[in-house]
């Protein structure tokens, strides 16, 4: 092969010997006119995407090794390419972008990114659980060791998905993933490069997992010294089938253990949802990481008609938190019920960009959003999305967001956003941000309790309606522990 502007030839490189993502960057750089092959890369990466994302995506393909490339399962494989492929024509955003108009990530454009290394050290006491059914994951690895899975009903699989064994569930979970499950933004795409395994739970049709949840727990082990700038990244990644009929509870938490409790690093997540006809998943998320840590998340649930997928969303760690929140009703009949609690402390960007589409007749929606910003230089974002859409009449769909500013400059930027085509339906949707009412604390002073301790109790009330969602007693009890404990000392 010779380029097109001189008469040199161009050998291809072998095409084994590159991840994928430097295999497209060469293959396109092939297709340029010019005359150097080291000006043909670099106008290939100008032209196809961010360097800075190539950079990242590049250091997480390198951490994985060839063999353990090629060792990969075919649905880790399929993720990888097709998340590098989707990588080229993403850039890193700016607050010039409206998704991320208030969500600076200068902290991490700053820092020094390192993919985290497989984790090797022994059971940590943090990894305690009230549950029976414990799925343990680190930086980003399922860990058998410190899992607990033999008491699962029969049928329900939990673990790599590198231990599904061929058969029923193995195809099944590949045919959720081939239906997809939307195009995320830049983030999502980075976590499917750079996912090490992948976990997944499956419930076959009419199983039942109820009254003792699965306990998700995903840890970071990983951390730089606060002031450095190096901050490891992990890329967990889970995947959840429910099929007809079945109904599963489980518990997602996140949370930094071995030393990283109070380190930098960056947890950046992705869980996708698929709910069968007639089937229900209860899902509480419970994220209290280092104050120094990064964590941005996806969330993405399909539901089939008649399902129900219920978020209880508890979070107050992190120096920047977003939650990216997307559900897609696929059916009529069908019910999402969210639920979310923020506290955003000194130096903390809690923020919520979530996107709920209604497409069928008679689906129900619920969306319950406070945040409690305790500090001046906290920062609360709500950008709350239900679309409508034509087919979906007499839908009940409902949306509010509550934010509480207790310290002067403290910022809240709230948009809630109801999109409606059908004409026959009943939806709400509002908005209110303000300091503890004067009236309400004139009432305790009233019945002589002194004003610090009436303040306490309507700032801790405040979050506990959706506290009260969780529907574990030890994490719910655990929860709301430490939010008293942290609330008190604002």
């Amino acid at each position: 092969m010779s380029c097109c502007s001189c008469s040199v030839p161009i050998a291809p490189p072998p095409p084994t010997t590159l991840p994928p993502l430097r295999r497209r960057c060469r293959a396109a750089a092939l297709t340029l006119p010019t005359t150097a092959r080291a000006h043909r890369t670099a106008a290939a990466r100008a032209a196809l995407s961010d360097p800075f994302v190539l950079e990242i995506a590049e250091k997480f393909e390198d951490s994985l090794s060839s063999s353990d490339a090629a060792a990969s399962p075919l649905p880790l494989q399929k993720l990888r390419d097709s998340a590098s492929q989707s990588l080229l024509s993403k850039r890193w955003p700016s607050t010039k972008d409206e998704p991320f108009r208030f969500t600076n990530l200068s902290f991490l454009r700053s820092s020094l990114l390192l993919p985290a290394p497989s984790p090797t050290f022994p059971l940590d006491p943090a990894l305690d659980s009230p549950s029976p059914h414990v799925l343990a994951i680190v930086d980003g690895h399922v860990s058998p060791s410190l899992s607990r899975l033999s008491a699962l009903p029969s049928g329900v699989f939990a673990g790599s998905v590198s231990a599904l064994p061929p058969g029923p569930t193995l195809d099944r979970v590949l045919t959720a993933l081939a239906q997809g499950f939307g195009d995320g933004d830049l983030f999502w795409d980075l976590n499917g490069v750079g996912a090490p395994d992948m976990a997944v739970i499956f419930v076959p049709a009419g199983v039942r997992v109820v009254d003792e949840p699965v306990h998700v727990q995903i840890c970071y082990s990983e951390g730089g010294e606060v002031g450095s700038e190096r901050l490891p990244v992990s890329s967990p990644r889970v995947l959840v089938v429910v099929e007809k009929g079945a109904e599963v509870s489980f518990v997602e938490e996140h949370m930094g253990i071995g030393g990283s409790e109070e380190r930098c690093y960056w947890a950046n997540s992705v869980m996708e949802i698929l709910i069968g006809e007639g089937g229900k998943v209860v899902h509480s998320y419970v994220q209290r990481q280092s104050v120094n840590a990064a964590h941005i998340k996806w969330t993405f649930a399909r539901q089939e008609t008649s399902s129900v997928y219920e978020l209880i969303e508890v979070s107050n760690g992190g120096r920047l938190s977003r939650h990216n929140l997307h559900i897609q009703q696929l059916g009529p009949d069908t019910v999402t019920e969210l639920s979310a609690f923020h506290v955003c402390q000194n130096n903390q960007t809690q923020d919520l960009h979530s996107t709920l589409i209604l497409d069928h007749p008679r689906g129900f929606s619920r969306q319950l959003h406070k945040c409690i910003v305790s500090h001046s230089s906290g920062h609360a974002v709500f950008d709350g999305n239900i679309r409508v859409n034509r087919f979906a009449q007499q839908t009940d769909a409902g949306q509010l967001t509550r934010t509480l500013l207790l310290a002067p400059r403290a910022t809240a930027n709230v948009k809630p956003n109801l999109q409606i085509i059908a004409d026959d339906v009943k939806c709400s949707h509002g908005a209110a941000i303000s300091d503890l009412e004067e009236d309400q604390l004139f009432y305790f002073q009233a019945r002589g309790i002194d004003l610090k301790t009436a303040r306490e109790a309507l700032v801790f009330s405040f979050g506990s309606e959706v506290i009260s969602r969780i529907p574990f007693e030890p994490i719910r009890k655990s929860v709301t522990s430490q939010l008293k404990h942290l609330l008190a000392t604002q």
